[in-house]
């Protein structure tokens, strides 16, 4: 069991949001342990992350020590997105943070949760669905460790539209958001041991009840609006950081 109240935050896009974005989440890593008793960070934190077997981002370095300072005080785990699956071993080797580049199942209380970040899923184009389907395959995985990490980053920096697959156009997001629900309800119905399904990627904030105590959520963006979800084995609601 992780916990009794989970705190839920997702696509962050850190490296290409505003510096007030980062700064945001930097106080409100701070505040979790008053919020919860356990974190969930559900894909997307970084618009870019890759961990060289000797390298990470330099982008990502407070707010990863924000995580290396919450980690021993709650548990964090941690899914990886369509910008950021490249994790490797670092999370849990060197945070202590559980980390999985594709979904996560785990308690809170008597609760089972499970938690993707839901690309590949509502993706509105096949080159879309290729983009992701790629972005997962071992030997991209293994060739990418061949590229310099400078030239690795820089090439990330030019694909991160690419790999967002429009999620900023408003049809496009109202067709994903609706293509997120329908497999999200068919999985708990498929699956009646989950109790709270959790997904991101489109940004668009999210909350239906499939049944007492079951439920699935998207707590949208921290990246609009500062956007979070708390959840306990009875409750789910969605949050506003101020």
């Amino acid at each position: 069991m992780l916990g009794q109240q989970l705190v839920i935050l997702s696509d962050a896009h850190l490296g290409a949001s505003p510096k007030g974005t980062e700064e945001a989440l930097l106080a409100f890593l701070d505040r979790v342990p008053t919020l919860g008793d356990c974190l969930l960070i559900n894909g997307d934190l970084f618009d870019f992350w890759f961990a060289y077997r000797r390298v990470i981002p330099r982008n990502g370095f407070h707010v990863v020590s924000a995580l290396a300072r919450l980690a021993p005080k709650i548990p964090v785990v941690m899914t990886g997105g369509n910008h950021d699956r490249w994790g490797d071993s670092f999370w849990d080797r060197d945070l202590g943070i559980r980390f999985s580049a594709d979904s996560l199942r785990f308690q809170i209380g008597d609760t089972e949760v499970l938690a993707v970040h839901g690309d590949g899923i509502a993706e509105s184009s096949w080159a879309g669905s290729l983009i992701h389907a790629l972005t997962k395959h071992p030997l991209t995985v293994s060739a990418w460790r061949l590229i310099h990490p400078d030239l690795g980053f820089r090439l990330m920096d030019l694909l991160s539209g690419p790999l967002a697959d429009g999620t900023r156009d408003v049809s496009v997001r109202d067709r994903a958001t609706e293509r997120q629900r329908a497999w999200a309800l068919a999985e708990l119905a498929r699956d009646p041991s989950i109790g709270l399904l959790v997904m991101g990627h489109t940004h668009r904030p999210a909350l239906h009840e499939f049944g007492p105590g079951r439920h699935y959520i998207n707590p949208g963006a921290w990246l609009d609006g500062m956007r979070y979800a708390i959840a306990t084995p009875t409750t789910v609601t969605l949050e506003v950081y101020r």
